[in-house]
């Protein structure tokens, strides 16, 4: 489906409001689990094609965490949360107030810790939109992984099956105090699944 064809700026707005939204609910939600005022920047939303998800977090060799999962519903498809492991450490040593190791790598704890939080994070962001459309939204128990973005994005490949060609990334800035952490957010949705979201938002599939 060439998604870029219709509508462009219609969908960007339509899209920039979600991501708004879906922010605001993130913001509430890692709140609660930390026990302590969190905001977020105003999100930066992109549309973007499958083929560059790699390139926009720094290559397919660069080293990233993701926690990743499934959506089953009225709109399959496949969401990733993504972050540089020195984003990890920082959300959990400055934003949750976990000791961590001062080398690369991450103890289970840390990385179990992680997960919840990024579990909630993606849960916030996907109800945020199954709310906006009406539509029934579902993720998955999610998994986590810390490895070069391509070979993350291959493994989604291997278990979820074929993904969608377009993404929408949303570029999301968590702040508390004068500390940021900055994660990124793909939803990818199954190839018919992007034209059911923008028919349940009352967006035409027009051409330009």
């Amino acid at each position: 489906m060439e998604l870029f064809k219709y509508g462009r700026e219609v969908k960007m707005d339509v899209l920039k409001e979600v991501g708004n939204i879906g922010a605001g609910n993130a913001a509430t939600a890692l709140s609660r689990l930390l026990d302590k005022p969190i905001d977020m920047a105003v999100p930066e939303v992109q549309l973007l094609p499958f083929k560059e998800i790699a390139e926009s977090v720094g290559g397919s060799e660069q080293v990233v965490l993701a926690v990743f999962l499934r959506v089953e519903g009225s709109a399959p498809g496949n969401l990733f949360f993504i972050m540089s492991p020195e984003a990890g450490k920082n959300l959990l040593q400055n934003l949750a107030g976990i000791e961590v190791s001062e080398d690369e790598q991450f103890s289970e704890m840390e990385l179990s810790a992680l997960c919840e939080i990024g579990n909630i994070l993606a849960g916030s962001y996907l109800s945020s939109l199954a709310d906006f459309t009406n539509l029934s939204m579902t993720p998955t128990v999610p998994g986590l992984a810390m490895d070069m973005a391509g070979a993350i994005l291959s493994y989604g490949l291997l278990q979820f099956g074929e993904m969608g060609d377009d993404a929408l990334l949303i570029n999301t800035t968590f702040l508390e105090g004068q500390n940021e952490v900055e994660g990124q957010f793909f939803l990818i949705p199954d190839p018919p699944s992007f034209a059911q979201i923008f028919e349940a938002l009352g967006v035409p599939l027009e051409h330009d």
